[in-house]
């Protein structure tokens, strides 16, 4: 062995340990409140501990970023821990408040991480769209400096189950995808059973498919060591048929077994019988044992081999459990060693009782092993996180058509920014599944064109054929257009949107979509917030308001979703100024990184920024007309204002929130002939109202008498008998919360069920969030009193 092969076998067999007693302290030793098991994949550790040895110790450099298998999180941890990046006391609360995490987060662990995971397969997919954000800002002027490493994804053999990797597979190839490793731990164990035979070669054949390099690392140096004796072919031939429940089980039955079921197997056949006597039963076992995955020396050398910048899928054998006693057995995913199996380790892997925690506990010499970790490329650098400056907003002008849709507003407002010649305008990338000229970028992508390594022509514009779209690629484009996977699009945002930590160089990244399908990329929507990463969604069209396009194009849930997604500020103007207020602030919004102290005014915590959703809609309504006084401003970024405001007498408030607004002006108006006084309420965000006023219910209870959100003051002057009218075209829940704000009885209209094909009148009154039926709710509260 050399020397740095020594250093790797030494950095395996710490990290195998610190790992594993990282995950007993906090099963077996640490104090428990609850008695509920803490877990944390011992087994699925292990299994990955010779793979990330050879790729973090030996062949990543510091601006490759990773996406790290969720169940190998304590074998990150541990690495940080022996690299002193980790305090002792985060590896002792592991799993428990203020601990490391369960599984790798960007925003919850310490020890710099690139891609959170945990939802499986999103962290492996979101990888190749980092590879594909990498390329387009160092296709530009402003970033050729920019870092370009290897964006490598960590997974296990069960992930490839989920079927956003395919979609990212797909994306990849019409993309020309480079600079991505994908690393599958090939232990062939999932929670539930054993992986069936030959999925390898189903892998092997997709991969090849979408034009990636297929590495496949099946044999150790032990393996291909004994292969070269006298007798070496016969015990390869056996191994690589052996059925891979089988491989499993001996392995956890250990030496003793292997010795009994290879001579019954392979018989006398004196060459391989030798090979076999020759080794003791603990050295069969490590030679059985020795796959390709589970040897760091293999696993370096395959990593050094990859001289290229094409995709690349390495498929490591691995043993899960590999190293401990739990090897093998088939429950062994979410098993733990018991007690007296520790212990019994512990004796094996030589470490002192009461130095558990010593990360250099076990070697003879630990100065060599520091300066051989002073000397790794990839913590030359540490943290790794990167940032980039802020872009000034210039104004938004809000388009002047007299009636129009926010879809449409969208549209002229980016087309506009379109022209700017200025930074932001500059850093802006759109994206979208295969609906850009149906959610108005079409303006945008005309004139800043589509992105692509290379050049590509528009043939219609070659042959001076008529069309509204003009189809030009160019490395200098500045959208990237998708397939219509919305998980696909989630991905890309997310990564994206990471832009400024991950490459120093911020983008402003935004994606459009049908508003129902923002549903069918949520767990990608959900996994981008949770990376902190900074976007713009606009879902749009929306609603049963896009009547003739019938159910499956109308969505209902989708405001629900815009308040109780963490870190995504969801917003549905109905006005095209409201929208301009509203997008110049977004831009501003998704570029802050401040301290998350609350806004007293609002009880906001907007300091800290994030990503934003605009619900939008095709409808066109008439404009309100010009609108600059600061409380109209103010208000549709904090999330409503007052439309018409109530008198001392308010007996009615009708609360609307998009694109039903003319309906609930016009019902305001109706009611007015026969009651004098009526407020109407532009609810511009019912999620950033909702949460400024639970903070400020918080702070009450913290003891600040004088917390006071934005929507208890709109409502604070409203008499105890004021009634609340509440409409949207979503789920009725958006907004019924607010007469719990001051006590105001509340009726609340909306849609809760699947839409059908019809005109807007129809699908509105159908739903009973038209005039008329508000008017009548308003009728009905005032008993014997109807207005017509």
């Amino acid at each position: 062995m050399t020397d740095d092969s020594r250093h790797l076998r030494d950095i395996e067999q710490r990290l195998l340990w610190l790992s594993h007693w990282m995950i007993h302290n906090a099963n077996h030793l640490r104090p428990k409140a609850d008695g509920i098991k803490v877990g944390g994949h011992q087994a699925s550790s292990a299994s990955m501990v010779s793979i990330m040895t050879a790729l973090y110790f030996s062949a990543l450099r510091a601006e490759d970023r990773v996406a790290v298998k969720p169940h190998a999180a304590p074998v990150f941890h541990a690495m940080h821990y022996l690299m002193g990046n980790l305090p002792r006391e985060k590896m002792e609360a592991f799993r428990g408040y203020g601990g490391v995490q369960s599984y790798p987060s960007r925003t919850k662990d310490v020890d710099d991480v690139d891609f959170s995971t945990g939802s499986v397969g999103l962290g492996v997919a979101i990888t190749s769209f980092a590879a594909l954000v990498q390329d387009y800002i160092r296709a530009k002027p402003w970033g050729v400096d920019a870092p370009s490493g290897r964006m490598v994804a960590l997974m296990g053999d069960a992930e490839l189950d989920e079927g956003n990797i395919y979609e990212a597979l797909q994306e990849g190839w019409k993309n020309d995808l480079r600079n991505c490793w994908w690393v599958i731990d090939y232990n062939r164990q999932s929670l539930d059973g054993i992986v069936r035979e030959g999925l390898f070669g189903r892998i092997e054949k997709i991969f090849d498919a979408f034009g990636w390099d297929v590495i496949r690392v099946k044999h150790g140096r032990l393996q291909r060591a004994a292969f070269e004796e006298e007798g070496g072919a016969a015990l390869r031939d056996w191994i690589d048929g052996c059925p891979n429940a089988e491989y499993s089980a001996l392995t956890y039955m250990g030496g003793a077994v292997w010795r009994k079921r290879l001579n019954d197997d392979l018989g006398d056949q004196g060459p391989v019988s030798a090979l076999i006597e020759r080794r003791s039963d603990a050295e069969l076992a490590e030679l059985m044992e020795n796959l390709g995955g589970n040897c760091v020396e293999t696993m370096a050398e395959t990593f050094a081999s990859i001289d290229h910048d094409r995709p690349t899928c390495i498929l490591a054998y691995t043993i899960k459990g590999w190293g401990t006693p739990i090897a093998g057995h088939k429950d062994n995913h979410g098993g733990l060693m018991t007690k007296a199996q520790m212990a019994e380790w512990q004796a094996h892997m030589g470490v002192p009782e009461g130095a558990e925690w010593e990360p250099f506990a076990t070697l003879d010499d630990p100065d060599r092993l520091r300066g051989f970790l002073d000397r790794v490329p990839f913590f030359a650098r540490y943290p790794r996180r990167l940032s980039d400056d802020r872009l000034a907003v210039p104004d938004l002008a809000a388009p002047t058509d007299a009636e129009i849709s926010t879809q449409v507003a969208f549209g002229k407002i980016l087309g506009a920014l379109a022209r700017d010649k200025g930074p932001l305008a500059e850093r802006i990338v759109t994206t979208s599944p295969d609906v850009t000229g149906t959610t108005s970028l079409g303006p945008w992508v005309n004139r800043r064109k589509l992105f692509s390594r290379t050049a590509q022509a528009d043939a219609f514009i070659e042959h001076r054929i008529p069309s509204t779209a003009k189809w030009e690629f160019s490395p200098d484009g500045q959208h990237i257009e998708l397939g219509i996977a919305e998980m696909n699009l989630f991905l890309l945002l997310g990564a994206a949107g990471l832009a400024h930590s991950l490459w120093g160089k911020r983008l402003i990244p935004i994606g459009t979509v049908y508003d129902p399908f923002v549903h069918r990329g949520l767990d990608a929507l959900n996994y981008a917030c949770y990376q902190d990463a900074r976007f713009i969604i606009v879902g749009t069209p929306s609603g049963v308001t896009l009547a003739p396009e019938g159910g499956a194009h109308q969505s209902v849930g989708t405001p629900l979703t815009g308040m109780a997604q963490d870190g995504l500020a969801a917003f549905e103007p109905a006005f095209a100024d409201e929208l301009a207020v509203i997008l110049g602030w977004a831009f501003d919004y998704l570029q802050r990184d401040g301290d998350g102290d609350p806004d007293e005014r609002t009880w906001l915590r907007d300091e800290t920024g994030g990503s934003v959703y605009l619900r939008l809609t095709t409808q066109p309504l008439e404009q309100p007309g010009k609108r600059s006084d600061d409380g109209f401003r103010q208000g549709s970024i904090d999330g409503a204002y007052w439309l018409r405001e109530p008198g001392p007498n308010c007996s009615v408030v009708i609360a609307y929130q998009g694109a039903v607004a003319a309906e609930a002006i016009a019902a305001a108006g109706i009611a007015g002939e026969h009651r004098r006084d009526i407020g109407v309420l532009a609810v511009t965000s019912a999620d950033r109202l909702a949460a400024g006023w639970t903070a400020a219910q918080r702070a009450r209870a913290r003891g600040n008498a004088n917390a006071q959100s934005h929507v208890e003051r709109l409502l604070a002057p409203l008499p105890a008998s004021c009634s609340l009218v509440t409409v949207l075209d979503g789920h009725p829940a958006t907004l019924a919360w607010l007469g719990s704000v001051a006590g105001h009885r509340t009726i609340a209209h909306g849609v809760e069920h699947f839409g059908q094909t019809g005109t807007i009148p129809d699908l509105h009154r159908h739903f009973g969030i038209d005039r008329q039926s508000l008017v009548a709710s308003i009728s009905g509260l005032t008993p014997g009193r109807q207005i017509r």
